[in-house]
């Protein structure tokens, strides 16, 4: 069974992992939890605030976490302080490493730039953090115009909060196919999906 692991941290923005969750782990229902098992993860497995206070528990620590076969990073204002955290970025790196894919939300590309994976790479993140951005990634390109982009080979970088539900059906039927996608979308009404389709 492939593995996709969603990574949390306090001050994490909400809809960043919750909408990829909500998709990720549908999809995993629909297709009768044969083909895809979705975690929650962290630095360690107890409870995260997220941003405005929402608390969760996550699935995994750092030290359970099995080989992920696809990656999600969000951002948010706890974004900040994952990139000064030298032994997270380097095992989320790790990760994103041996990942057949690895998606970032929002400014949970900070991270991936932080980890040198946009460098000279076209890159979409929250339209308030491009600015910044320029500072961690000089050599990056950024993409304002678009919801998401594909970065190099395996990674792929979204813009603000809902567009990672964007990006995270399209890789759902890149991964898995249309059909699957396609009722996704429809068990959650996600019609900016369907209208595309």
């Amino acid at each position: 069974m492939l593995q996709l692991g969603i990574l949390i941290f306090d001050d994490v923005e909400v809809l960043d992992f919750a909408g990829p969750f909500e998709v990720f782990s549908v999809a995993s229902q629909l297709s009768g939890y044969d083909h895809l098992q979705v975690h929650t993860f962290s630095e360690s497995s107890q409870l995260i605030r997220a941003r405005n206070g929402l608390q969760v528990k996550p699935d995994l620590g750092f030290d359970e976490v099995p080989n992920f076969d696809f990656l999600v990073i969000p951002g948010g204002e706890g974004s900040k302080k994952i990139i000064q955290n030298p032994a997270a970025l380097s095992f989320i790196h790790s990760l994103t490493v041996q990942s057949q894919w690895t998606m970032s939300v929002c400014s949970g590309s900070r991270i991936l730039g932080k980890m040198g994976f946009l460098d000279t790479k076209p890159y979409c993140t929250h339209h308030e953090t491009f600015d910044s951005m320029k500072e961690i990634v000089p050599s990056g390109f950024p993409r304002p115009d678009l919801r998401f982009v594909q970065s190099d080979e395996k990674i792929w970088t979204a813009a603000g909060i809902s567009a990672g539900i964007d990006l995270a059906l399209h890789l759902l039927e890149k991964t898995f196919g249309a059909d699957l996608a396609h009722s996704t979308a429809t068990y959650m009404e996600y019609t900016p999906y369907l209208r595309a389709t």
